[in-house]
């Protein structure tokens, strides 16, 4: 049929309508097929093995525990210090002076018009004493900034009053500030000038409460302060032997840490490391403690009751892989003696019978999977228990029997899953640490099966 000037409409044949759908079907259950053996499939994945160490969870907030003094005022006045804190100070080394009449203060206060010039050991104290606050704050501890302005204040006051004790003998001399006492270390120690009730502290009197930092107060003793008789003036730390005790999940824990005898300990404010004597505690609710005892580091932290420190457990590097990729496999142990060597293969002579009845020996290669000096553990897949095996050139023969299990991951660089052994250094719940550079082992960058329950061994490795 046609309309207009050779206008034509063509009527094409009813079956070529349907072609476009039948293709269009076939597309859809070739995908729907494909994608129901994805979904039912093995998805095998690789892991790329590294070089690491294992991250334990072992930081803990403990509480210090020192050999501590606090010394009182044994007069009424306005004190000023003079030995520097955190320092040692000597029997007769001057700690402070008391002025009974407060003409000190003002004397100190003339005197500060005029440039004092710090030498470099002044700045240094103060800029650790700022660095050392500015990495131990923490926001939810907003009031050691109050701590750390009296304690700021106190040293800036403490300089400034050593540049007049330049002058003590000039001090001393004339009638103008007779009123002032001084008063010298009676007994060796690290000075503190700061108090916080737990001078007197000892491991069987720890508790839960003593973790608690909500009610803490610490007082800082502050210069240029009018004191009692009888008012704490500073503190003397008698020994440079000292312990922090830590709370720890259960009595087991404790027991656990214990068995080390000594631990390595990192102090996350400054990442000092030191051992500590480990000795464990549980009171009469249960509560589990450690006691970490040191002989050294003590005047680093002679400020500081709380501290946060890591204990360093497994220090080694290894190879880092997860649990996932290992797996047990059993092997047959021969004597090494009847390996030898056909066409450059590895392998076994296997004793046979003949259809006549005859004896023969047939080769059978086989991999060898770890070693010792005298025997070899060969797979099972190529011998069964029972075979016999000659010795090449003797007629000693060795009937297949023994096995033993080794652990080990399957490696996939060749394309096919092959098991390697592996040698645990230790491990936690999701990881382990294995030695590197074993004879049969892992290399680093080696790739393994991320989960082994996914493959079989010598399965082919499509990606």
């Amino acid at each position: 049929m046609s309309k207009g000037d050779g206008g034509k409409i063509t009527r094409y044949p009813r079956g070529i309508q349907h072609i476009g759908v039948l293709v269009f079907a076939l597309i859809l259950i070739y995908l729907l097929i494909s994608i129901f053996n994805y979904i039912n499939s093995k998805h095998i994945v690789g892991y790329e093995v590294k070089e690491g160490a294992l991250s334990s969870d072992n930081v803990y907030e403990g509480v210090a525990i020192r050999k501590e003094k606090i010394v009182p005022s044994d007069t009424a006045g306005y004190v000023n210090y003079f030995a520097t804190e955190g320092r040692r100070v000597a029997v007769g080394n001057l700690v402070y002076t008391v002025d009974a009449s407060g003409r000190l203060l003002d004397y100190l206060g003339a005197e500060s018009t005029d440039t004092a010039n710090l030498t470099p050991e002044n700045l240094r104290e103060l800029r650790t004493q700022i660095v050392n606050f500015s990495e131990d704050f923490r926001p939810d501890h907003f009031r050691t900034v109050y701590d750390f302005r009296v304690s700021l204040d106190g040293t800036v006051q403490k300089l400034s009053n050593a540049n007049v004790l330049k002058n003590i003998q000039a001090l001393n001399a004339g009638e103008t500030l007779s009123s002032i006492s001084y008063h010298n270390a009676v007994e060796t120690g690290i000075v503190v000038y700061s108090t916080d009730g737990f001078e007197e502290l000892s491991f069987d009197q720890v508790n839960a409460a003593t973790f608690d930092q909500k009610d803490y107060v610490k007082t800082q003793l502050v210069g240029n302060s009018l004191v009692a008789a009888g008012d704490p003036v500073y503190k003397l730390i008698t020994s440079e032997d000292w312990s922090i005790a830590i709370p720890v999940e259960s009595e087991a824990r404790a027991e656990e840490l214990a068995e080390h005898t000594y631990i390595k300990v990192r102090f996350l404010k400054n990442q000092d490391e030191a051992w500590g004597y480990v000795e464990p505690r549980v009171d009469e609710d249960g509560n589990a403690y450690v006691l970490l005892t040191f002989n050294n580091s003590m005047s680093t932290f002679c400020t500081d009751r709380y501290l946060a420190i890591e204990l360093i457990l497994n220090d080694d590097k290894g190879l880092k892989i997860p649990n996932s990729a290992i797996v047990e496999k059993n092997f047959f142990v021969v004597p090494s003696g009847y390996l030898t060597e056909n066409g450059g293969k590895t392998g076994v002579l296997r004793q046979v019978y003949l259809e006549d009845g005859s004896e023969s020996n047939e080769f059978v290669e086989t991999t060898v999977y770890n070693a010792t000096d005298t025997e070899v553990y060969l797979d099972q897949t190529a011998l069964r228990t029972g075979d016999r095996l000659v010795r090449e050139s003797t007629d000693q023969v060795f009937t297949v029997s023994r096995q033993e299990s080794m652990i080990g991951v399957y490696n996939i660089n060749k394309g096919y899953a092959d098991f390697r052994r592996i040698r645990i250094l230790y491990q936690n719940d999701e990881y382990a640490i294995v030695e590197p550079g074993t004879t049969y082992g892992l290399s680093v960058y080696d790739y393994i099966v991320l989960d082994t329950t996914t493959v079989d061994e010598n399965e082919l490795i499509f990606e």
